[in-house]
């Protein structure tokens, strides 16, 4: 093993692939529009955001166009004359120009944009921390992009034949690798053709909240028994199918956060005050607005002159969710109202929260026209009890 001290990096760089041919995409894809940018833009955009060190962007093909759009970002851009020759070519481009003083690097190819910077943090964070010759990120168990490849490394790899990825020497240092689980979809979505191109695009606005993917994630590291995961998507589909109504009838919400805070509003169910231990949770996992949500779902009053927001939406839909079965709100209700009926300060706060519920319910309707309710299954997709 390497000298611990030395193993620590205190420079930790990002090498950037964008030099291939382009050829099953048809087009450049550094320079493809991605958002209001570019798709190497917004990769360089991450990285700045992640604030972990400088980028080194690998050209080839079409360099005269790709070298000053990354210089443009405050990135350095590395001529690779060997592109034609694979993929490993650039990486060696790219560590060879890298100075001494930085001792690992992230290899990140520029057709895996929807990285989240929070996610080159956590490799980074674990990089500096230990002293694993790779660390790779991973989401559900399936390895990414961008490993971290620390300087033993470099010689073998740039001795490597042509022949040769970077897998096959990350492989032959399994002993030596440390994989870090993160919440980031991100890492396994690349576009090497036009309609990856285009849902990654599409994906693209929705990426500041958790998709589906990355809400079943955080809610297995949080071991969320699988009957309250039932209810949640019970309640999401339901919750969704209210956003979608107020949105076609000119009241736009952000579906991608009703989505999110409805799969995991029960995140920390069992736990004592489970609804601000979820919004920890979330929060820990690095989506603050959609904690918000989590941390309202059981009481979200709608003040005055205040529009229905996607925290309102999860919280009624919640509340007409019974197991996973829709209700109305005077039978999800009963049980409190029977129970506490001898417990004047319980009673009052039972019916404080449904007199909330009951108002955002009035105000929803008011746009939408009356919800489903027991009856309503079929006309969401649902079957009782399924949980689909």
């Amino acid at each position: 093993m390497s000298d611990p001290v030395m193993s620590r990096p205190s420079n930790i760089a990002i090498v950037v692939l964008a030099a291939g041919w382009s050829s099953r995409m048809g087009a450049l894809k550094p320079l493809l529009p991605f958002g209001n940018d570019t798709v190497l833009g917004h990769v360089l955009s991450t990285i700045e955001a992640a604030a972990i060190g400088p980028a080194y962007v690998v050209v080839g093909n079409e360099a005269a166009r790709v070298a000053p759009a990354a210089a443009a970002r405050g990135a350095i851009p590395v001529a690779n004359p060997a592109f034609a020759e694979g993929m490993m070519s650039s990486i060696k481009a790219g560590i060879s120009a890298l100075p001494d003083t930085v001792d690992g690097a992230m290899i990140l190819p520029v057709d895996v944009p929807l990285v989240r910077a929070s996610t080159l943090a956590r490799i980074a964070e674990c990089a500096e921390s230990g002293d694993a010759a790779v660390v790779r990120p991973t989401f559900r168990g399936r390895s990414g992009h961008p490993p971290f490849v620390r300087r033993q490394l470099f010689a073998e790899i740039l001795a490597a034949s042509p022949e040769t990825t970077l897998r096959d020497v990350i492989e032959r240092h399994q002993d030596e690798a440390q994989s870090v689980a993160v919440v980031d979809s991100g890492i396994v979505r690349d576009m090497d053709y036009p309609d990856d191109y285009h849902h990654l695009a599409a994906a693209l606005p929705y990426r500041l909240h958790p998709d589906a993917a990355e809400c079943e994630a955080m809610l297995d590291a949080a071991g969320t028994p699988e009957p309250t995961r039932r209810h949640s998507r019970v309640v999401t589909q339901l919750a969704v199918d209210i956003a979608t109504r107020l949105t076609a009838k000119g009241h736009a919400l952000d579906c991608a956060a009703v989505l999110a805070g409805a799969l995991l509003h029960d995140i920390a169910k069992g736990d004592p005050d489970h609804a601000a231990a979820g919004a920890r949770r979330v929060s820990a996992f690095g989506f603050a607005e959609v904690a918000e949500i989590v941390a309202v779902h059981m009481e979200c009053a709608l003040e005055p002159g205040e529009a229905v927001d996607p925290r309102h939406v999860v919280c009624l839909a919640d509340k007409l969710v019974k197991g996973e079965r829709l209700v109305g709100i005077e039978e999800r209700f009963a049980p409190a109202f029977s129970a506490f009926a001898s417990d004047p300060a319980a009673l009052a706060g039972v019916r404080r929260r449904h007199a909330a519920v009951a108002g955002v319910l009035a105000a929803v309707e008011a746009v939408t026209g009356p919800l489903p309710e027991a009856h309503g299954l079929a006309e969401l997709g649902m079957t009782a009890g399924s949980g689909q």
